[in-house]
C-alpha cells in the first residue's frame, strides 16, 4: 500500500517506534495521522512537530488496555478525516520477568500486547471490509520468532502477536486487506535501554545477537514492507536466517541459546 493520502491510526506512538513510524508515514504524505498514546502529552509534541513539518495530525490520550477508549479513537479519527485506511497496532510492554512473574504482570502483558491487536482489528475491520481495502500493522518483535529468554511474559505475548496476524492475513487478504507483522529485534527504545543499562539478560541477548536500530531506521523498513505488502517485515535481516535455522533444528537451537545467552550475561559481569 502506498501512503498517499491515506488515513493512519496509531497506538503507542508518542515515542520510539511509534513516533518515528508516525512522523515517516506524515513524510511519505499521509492525508491524517493519529497519534495515540497513555502519554498523551508526548503524544500532542509528536503531532506538534508533523504539523510543523508540513503534516496533517492529531493526538489522543488512549489507554489500549480498554476497548471503549480503543473504540473511542477510531471514532475520533473517523470524524477528524473520515476514514481509517491504516491502523498500526504499536504498544507494547516488557516486565524482564520469568514463569513466575506477578499475575498482574502476566495480565497487563496479554492485555496490552496481545488484546489491544484483537480489539483494534475488531474496531477497523468492518469499514475496511466494505471499503474493499485496508491495512493493519501489528508491532510483534523478533521476539515472536526466536523468543525472548529472560522475559517469558513478553515471549508468549509477541508469539500469540504473530499468530494472530498470521490468522488475520489468511481471513481478509481475500477481502482485500493487507496486513504485516513488524519484527524487529533490538532498537534504541526506552523498552530496552534501560533494562540494558542494568544488564538484565534479556536485553543483553537482545543486544548482543544484532546490531541496535535507531526507530526512523526501523519505521524506514516499515514503510517498505507495506510498500511491497510483505506479510513479515525484519528490520533485521539476520532474524530471518536464524528463524530458518530454528525450525529445521529445534533442539539444537534451543541448547545454542541456552549457551549463547549464558556467555552474554557473563562476558558483561566480566
Amino acid at each position: 500500500m502506498e501512503l498517499p493520502g491515506r488515513v493512519a491510526v496509531l497506538t503507542g506512538a508518542a515515542h520510539g517506534i511509534g513516533a518515528a513510524l508516525a512522523r515517516r508515514f506524515a513524510t511519505e504524505g499521509a492525508a491524517g495521522v493519529v497519534v495515540s498514546d497513555i502519554d498523551g502529552d508526548a503524544a500532542e509534541q509528536v503531532a506538534e512537530e508533523i504539523n510543523k513539518s508540513g503534516g496533517n495530525a492529531i493526538a489522543r490520550r488512549t489507554d489500549v488496555t480498554s476497548k471503549d477508549e480503543l473504540k473511542a479513537l477510531v471514532v475520533a479519527a473517523r470524524r477528524e478525516y473520515g476514514k481509517v485506511d491504516i491502523f498500526c497496532s504499536n504498544a507494547g510492554i516488557a516486565h524482564g520477568s520469568g514463569i513466575h512473574a506477578a499475575d498482574d504482570q502476566w495480565t497487563s502483558s496479554w492485555s496490552i500486547n496481545v488484546m489491544h491487536h484483537v480489539h483494534a482489528a475488531q474496531l477497523v475491520l468492518p469499514a475496511m471490509v466494505r471499503q474493499g481495502e485496508g491495512y493493519l500493522l501489528l508491532t510483534a518483535s523478533a521476539a515472536s520468532l526466536l523468543g525472548t529468554p529472560g522475559d517469558a511474559p513478553y515471549s508468549v505475548t509477541k508469539h500469540a502477536v504473530l499468530g494472530l496476524a498470521e490468522w488475520l492475513a489468511i481471513t481478509y487478504r481475500p477481502r482485500g486487506i493487507r496486513v504485516s507483522a513488524l519484527c524487529p529485534l533490538g532498537v534504541r527504545t526506552a523498552l530496552l535501554e534501560p533494562a540494558l543499562a542494568l544488564g538484565h539478560p534479556a536485553a543483553v541477548a537482545i543486544a548482543a545477537s544484532g546490531p541496535l536500530l535507531e526507530p526512523s531506521e526501523v519505521a524506514d523498513s516499515a514503510v517498505r514492507g507495506m510498500r511491497a505488502e510483505e506479510f513479515m517485515i525484519l528490520p533485521h535481516e539476520s532474524v530471518r536466517d536464524r528463524f530458518i535455522e530454528k525450525a529445521n533444528q529445534f533442539d539444537t537451537w534451543i541448547d545454542q541459546t541456552i549457551d549463547q545467552t549464558a556467555g552474554y550475561v557473563a562476558a558483561r559481569r566480566a
